[in-house]
């Protein structure tokens, strides 16, 4: 089986055109191709699919083998690979996902894709659609005891549920202990994905985050997102931010207007190869 390991901002995937190559078990290749002593190394498996209601599908499965709803670096990558190795010659497409269509516009220099902008639809934020058990219309700055310490969360679903978390440091918070607590929490009935957030200014904030299904990657795309709304909801942020995370920053713009947010980030090409296993 042909594939091509891409990452954006350091989140890994194995990428797998599957107008080419047919996958039995993705939920089990996912696990052992993810592997990064025994397999390829990836913070997952994404197949670029046909679709019938967009150009392009992106089916997702985690490291642990569990189907994700949506990845914004992910996404990212996908627009470059079916750009890249000639699936399209468009600069603006439509991918589908569990989480919904995305609109993708490309940024090409000299023949390859260099950025990718993504229309990530409307924030949820109903609980019982993002989904969190939680009273009220929205989950903003609500307690939630993890572990015996009462935290205050905003809740957003960006196609997949997300709980933002404001701290005073990011680098000493102990991610690796709380961010399981917090992605197995009963509120959460599909679990969740947690970033942990500082607020640098009114344009800028950094988080670290703990991705369902994975644990802690150097980016999350839905989960930056996630934060500038969590931002703007608490009075911490403007309409458009910058997000860094471990492996780079990520331009977030909340379009209110219309409800849209836009996510402008890098995407690249790590190497094309074969799997055996």
């Amino acid at each position: 089986m042909k594939f091509t390991k891409m990452q954006g901002l350091g989140n890994d995937y194995v990428y797998v055109n599957c107008f080419e190559e047919k996958i039995e078990a993705p939920s089990e290749l996912a696990v052992k191709i993810s592997d990064r002593h025994f397999g390829v190394g990836s913070d997952g498996l994404i197949m670029i699919n046909p679709s019938e209601k967009a150009d392009f599908e992106m089916e997702m499965y985690n490291a642990d083998g569990s189907r994700g709803e949506m990845c914004g670096n992910g996404i990212r990558c996908v627009g470059k690979y079916v750009y890249d190795y000639g699936l399209t010659d468009k600069t603006e497409i439509s991918v589908e996902t569990l989480g919904g269509i995305k609109y993708l516009s490309l940024n090409v220099e000299d023949g390859k894709v260099r950025s990718v902008r993504v229309d990530m639809g409307s924030p949820v934020l109903r609980p019982e659609d993002i989904p969190v058990r939680c009273e009220g219309e929205r989950a903003v700055d609500v307690p939630v005891t993890v572990d015996g310490t009462e935290y205050r969360m905003t809740c957003v679903s960006m196609g997949n549920p997300h709980a933002v978390v404001f701290v005073d440091d990011v680098k000493t918070f102990p991610l690796e202990t709380v961010g399981p607590k917090f992605e197995n929490h009963e509120v959460f009935p599909n679990r969740v994905n947690t970033e942990f957030v500082r607020v640098i200014d009114r344009k800028t904030a950094e988080m670290r985050v703990w991705e369902r299904g994975s644990g802690e990657t150097l980016a999350c795309g839905t989960g930056a997102c996630a934060v500038a709304v969590a931002c703007v909801l608490n009075g911490l942020g403007e309409d458009e931010m910058t997000v860094k995370l471990l492996g780079g920053d990520l331009l977030i713009q909340w379009d209110r207007e219309n409800d849209k947010v836009y996510m402008t980030g890098p995407a690249e090409t790590v190497f094309d190869g074969v799997w055996n296993g």
